[in-house]
């Protein structure tokens, strides 16, 4: 499908779907490694005192290189997200849900960016399908036109308007971050999971700080994609003699907004 269908139905309904993106064979090392750092994320979540995170993992770049090879993958859907951005993009977090017959707080009528944007693309969710998204294992909703809403809708008022987005692993749903959605119910007795990579404007803070955990020096290892998808080029100088530098050293790169 091409841009013009795209950009329609993210001004439109506020999503899109992108059917078989991830490899299967990348999907079956995701699955494997989002289990390995449900252990590490949960450990962290129960000494902070936030069991109701439950099924949740965040932050997943660092933790196994998989979640990397996930978002070199995005390259393949980077005009689309150019469009939606207007321009440049970085990944503002990633995490990702495993998710059971036991409920969290996903489960709850909400959205990922804390403001309102209105009409500025600041963000975009994206979902990455680990298993089938079925409407028995508790495929997300999403409220068809609910980016244009400022506030909260009521559950009546979502679910007038709710769309079950189902499809095979390997698929890759994307919404404006403005859009009011929940997870479904989960009645199987197999966990559904997914990944969960947001993009934003690369001037909008993100929610960790990914060149400083994999290495400052690291960023000429990785390709060009994922130096600015990583935020290698919109880093923030800490002291005069990074910030005075030429154009081309720069930490903060004058195309990035």
């Amino acid at each position: 499908m091409g841009i013009g269908e795209f950009n329609k139905q993210i001004a439109e309904r506020g999503w899109f779907l992108f059917e078989n993106v991830i490899p299967q064979d990348l999907i079956e090392r995701m699955k494997f490694d989002i289990e390995g750092a449900y252990i590490t994320c949960r450990d962290f979540q129960i000494k902070a005192g936030l069991q109701h995170t439950e099924s949740t993992v965040h932050h997943l770049i660092g933790q196994a290189q998989s979640f990397m090879d996930c978002l070199a993958e995005y390259e393949r859907l980077d005009e689309y997200f150019t469009a939606y951005f207007q321009g440049k993009y970085i990944l503002n977090s990633m995490g990702g849900n495993i998710l059971k017959k036991s409920t969290s707080y996903a489960n709850e009528i909400h959205r990922d960016i804390r403001s309102f944007s209105g009409s500025l693309p600041l963000m975009m969710n994206t979902l990455v399908f680990l298993d089938d998204f079925t409407h028995d294992n508790g495929a997300t909703w999403l409220m068809n036109g609910g980016h244009f809403l400022a506030d909260k809708p009521t559950a009546r008022e979502f679910e007038d308007r709710a769309f079950q987005i189902t499809g095979k692993a390997g698929s890759i749903a994307v919404w404006n971050s403005n859009l009011w959605h929940r997870a479904g119910e989960n009645k199987t007795d197999k966990p559904r999971r997914s990944v969960t990579p947001e993009l934003s404007k690369p001037f909008f803070k993100p929610g960790f700080d990914y060149p400083r955990t994999l290495g400052y020096h690291m960023g000429d290892s990785y390709s060009p994609y994922l130096q600015q998808i990583l935020g290698y080029n919109s880093r923030i100088p800490k002291n005069l003699e990074e910030w005075y530098r030429q154009p081309k050293d720069r930490l903060y790169k004058g195309d990035q907004g």
